[in-house]
């Protein structure tokens, strides 16, 4: 009862703060943990992943362990197979072990209040990586490390505007979306619903979730494919849904990158071959490659040194031209 008061109090003495305002990280670094890193000692990570349901995941797990192991953090890795409550056990696995920092990248936006508390109840840092958390609670992370995903949306709508400009239109517009209720799903659907906003030719026919996999996109576009019989772009919130995507056209018949033009997020090799090869039309990257940055703060909040709230991973954009030119030196 001492604690449920005790964070009652705090909330109504700081307000109620959404995910990436709760503020500057505090800097006295108290930790329940292990304690070795008090002393310049190895520290403990707990760790949970999402899944393993894109290459983008595949990519963005190898470059956590591997940073781990460069940068001497002993890292306790849990995959929740796309569930949040195997997330929330994994934290509050962590929490009981007296890890030094935990860091994951939630399933879903929200529902992370209860166990967010318990962790910061104990004295153990969160840090946040590729999503964030709608939460109501103060100071229950230190900082989110990800991109910009309603800018990476924006990106890839203005593309479409670009591209459409001398177009008589309408132009039949269809989305495949992200895990539902995910902060990429959320955020790169604004971003790109505000970019085509202003032309009103460009016409969102159909939206659905493909769950950030190319079996789900290949699913969703064959079931879009037989209930519009004309369609003009796809616009898929990540490589994988767009691989899917376009092994439907194809088997339809249909060419993709011509036929039907395709729009993508996050620039993984599979993407940016099929881009080279004219499959795709436009890809906005998101790098997964967050590892040795996580290891960085990650050190810094046990150590109690200051981190900003938010840390924005550079991203960029490729054309058929582009991708071709990188592909080679591509790390994912």
């Amino acid at each position: 009862m001492k604690r449920v008061l005790t964070a009652v109090l705090g909330i109504a003495a700081v307000g109620v703060l959404a995910a990436c305002g709760s503020g500057p990280a505090p800097t006295d670094g108290t930790n329940s943990g292990s304690g070795d890193s008090a002393v310049g000692g190895q520290i403990t990570m707990g760790f949970s992943q999402v899944g393993a349901e894109s290459g983008w995941r595949t990519a963005n797990t190898a470059s956590i362990q591997d940073a781990a192991k460069t940068a001497d953090v002993d890292l306790k890795f849990s995959d929740a197979n796309g569930e949040q409550e195997n997330q929330i056990s994994a934290i509050r696995s962590f929490v009981q072990q007296g890890v030094d920092v935990i860091a994951f990248s939630p399933v879903v936006r929200t529902g992370w209040d209860a166990v967010l508390l318990e962790a910061k109840n104990a004295g153990i840092p969160v840090i946040l990586t590729d999503r964030a958390v709608d939460t109501d609670e103060p100071d229950v992370f230190k900082t989110f490390l990800g991109a910009d995903f309603v800018r990476e949306g924006q990106w890839a709508g203005d593309w479409v505007v670009k591209e459409y400009a001398a177009a008589p239109g309408p132009v039949n517009i269809v989305q495949l979306e992200g895990t539902t209720g995910s902060d990429p799903a959320l955020e790169r659907s604004k971003g790109f619903a505000d970019a085509i906003a202003g032309d009103p030719k460009l016409n969102v026919i159909a939206s659905q979730t493909g769950d950030f996999t190319r079996s789900g996109g290949k699913q969703v576009m064959e079931a879009f494919l037989k209930a519009n019989p004309k369609i003009d772009l796809v616009f898929a919130q990540n490589d994988d849904m767009a691989l899917g995507a376009m092994e439907a056209i194809e088997a339809a018949g249909k060419k993709p990158g011509q036929d039907i033009k395709i729009v993508a997020i996050d620039a993984t090799h599979d993407g940016m071959q099929a881009l080279a090869d004219g499959k795709f039309n436009f890809i906005v990257e998101c790098n997964p490659l967050l590892g040795p940055e996580l290891m960085d703060l990650a050190k810094k909040v046990v150590a109690g040194d200051p981190v900003p709230p938010r840390v924005v991973t550079p991203d960029e954009t490729f054309d058929q031209q582009q991708a071709a030119a990188v592909l080679p030196d591509r790390k994912y």
